[in-house]
């Protein structure tokens, strides 16, 4: 069958309507959300033919880590941090597409098929991350989102938040200058336009596999204001306002009414992201592609948006409100309007979609083993099971880990040491200071570790993870941390994980 992936980025769970289910955001899991609705009703379309996976769990982190585990189907996270595609990676779209540089009639030809990529998403192209493209038949780069270097004419009285005007963003809001005349300009509208054009230009092809990476509800957040209004009826007029929130303790670094407002505009984005997501759905009911397509709606991880305190991702250990996902599968035949309860992950995509477009995993590099969970069969069968435990978590910061119901936050030792990088490439957009390329790995000189303690918690009880369970459950906390321990192994981690953790004794 074909499959069209789409991928969010940023998307909050209790923002999308097959989870909050039209209920205020603060009556969901978390008392510290706001009190507003959300209308996502084209994920709701989605979820009313598909299959929504409760218990889906992100894996490496942030934004490049994340694509990495679903073009590989390995957690990156273990290994390395933010970088390009290796040069032994088996990565997806090569295998559903065949070597490079080949007539897409040769590719046919020989049993592979087509596969597109249509994304806004910066990230993919820049320094340290620029190859993710190169595998497709073909791709379509939607210029201009978040600091693309694209336009510099230098006029200088577009309008631009003064706190941006020395920050990367001060390129997203110099590019919207020049290209935003419409709704239709925005720049996820014009990755759905674009998808919606090419299905209607490529639909004859069977199994094909169009990516649409989509950059939303990412900040900047500059959703329309009628949107925005929603939420915030005082719309764009909040003084000190910048496109971006700081990854921080918000009490620490804005105002109550600021606050307020980066939340409305996180909101506001989610809804113009549902619109769109509605017009390419638009699509597949006129061409009558549901009938043969599998389509696949997730996020890479989500954001703090009040939880804990904090504003942003990053700072802290892996909680719910940024590890836990939405996943949302709309099968032609199978598990309509259901839910699942199994375990999923971002890893997950990558057998996935080579079952449902008829290829076969690959055969990877010695010592590699493949970490997803083909999830056609869990469509099938609402009992089939995929793994007792998710793993996720940022390179060389605390491990998480759960079951669904417990929780473990793993810190390391106190010197986060040994810690290795295994690449030949150098860190570049999240900073870690790297030794030489010794033996197919880099020594990690020095890397902080979020300053949390190790953390447990139970979710039936506290779904927001909000308090430490740790020293009041000690016999948990240790069956937990030797069951991560035990994971680590059969995934065959580098070993020296089990030390910079203080597992190696469990």
């Amino acid at each position: 069958m074909n499959v069209i992936v789409i991928l969010c980025d940023t998307l909050r769970r209790d923002h999308c309507g097959p989870y909050h289910q039209g209920r205020p955001l603060n009556r969901c899991w978390s008392d510290e959300a706001p009190d507003w609705v959300v209308p996502t009703p084209n994920m709701d379309r989605l979820a009313a033919r598909g299959t929504v996976f409760d218990q889906c769990y992100c894996g490496s982190t942030p934004c490049m880590p994340a694509r990495r585990d679903i073009y590989t189907g390995r957690y990156e996270f273990l290994e390395r941090g933010w970088g390009p595609l290796a040069e032994e990676d088996r990565d997806l779209p090569r295998q559903v597409s065949g070597p490079p540089n080949r007539s897409v009639q040769w590719a046919v030809a020989q049993g592979y098929k087509v596969s597109y990529l249509i994304t806004d998403h910066f990230h993919l192209w820049e320094q340290g991350s620029g190859n993710y493209h190169m595998g497709y038949t073909g791709f379509d780069f939607v210029r201009g989102c978040e600091a693309d270097a694209f336009y510099t004419a230098p006029e200088g009285d577009f309008p631009i938040p003064e706190g941006d005007r020395y920050s990367k963003n001060e390129r997203h809001w110099r590019n919207v200058h020049h290209i935003r005349q419409s709704e239709g300009d925005f720049f996820c509208a014009q990755v759905f336009q674009k998808a919606a054009a090419w299905l209607e230009q490529n639909r004859s092809y069977r199994d094909f596999y169009l990516h649409l990476d989509i950059f939303d509800p990412h900040e900047p957040w500059d959703p329309p204001e009628d949107l925005l209004k929603l939420f915030d009826p005082r719309g764009y007029d909040v003084p000190g306002m910048t496109a971006a929130a700081p990854y921080a303790k918000w009490r620490e670094a804005l105002t109550e009414s600021q606050f307020h407002a980066f939340r409305a505009r996180y909101a506001a984005k989610v809804v113009f992201l549902d619109r769109w997501l509605g017009h390419l759905f638009d699509r597949l009911d006129r061409l009558d592609l549901w009938k043969d397509t599998l389509v696949i709606l997730t996020t890479d991880h989500a954001t703090f948006n009040g939880d804990h305190g904090r504003i942003g991702k990053l700072q802290t250990h892996e909680f719910d409100a940024v590890g836990h996902i939405p996943f949302i599968v709309a099968h032609p035949t199978l598990a309509h309007g259901e839910h699942r309860a199994q375990l999923v992950q971002l890893v997950d995509l990558y057998p996935t979609v080579l079952a449902a477009t008829g290829r076969p995993l690959p055969e990877l590099p010695e010592g590699q083993r493949l970490h997803g969970v083909d999830l056609l069969p869990v469509l099938a069968d609402a009992n089939a099971p995929t793994r007792d435990y998710a793993i996720y978590g940022q390179f060389g910061k605390s491990v998480s880990f759960t079951d669904g119901e417990w929780v473990l936050h793993q810190s390391p030792v106190a010197d986060n040491q040994p810690l290795y990088w295994y690449d030949y490439a150098l860190s570049k957009f999240l900073h870690y200071d790297l030794g030489p390329y010794i033996n197919g790995r880099r020594r990690v000189l020095a890397c902080e570790s979020w300053p949390e303690p190790t953390w447990l918690s139970y979710k039936p009880d506290d779904m927001n993870e909000l308090h430490n369970l740790a020293e009041r459950e000690p016999r948990r906390l240790h069956e937990m941390q030797r069951a991560l321990k035990d994971m680590l192994v059969r995934l065959g981690a580098p070993s020296e994980q089990l030390d910079r953790l203080g597992l190696r004794d469990f």
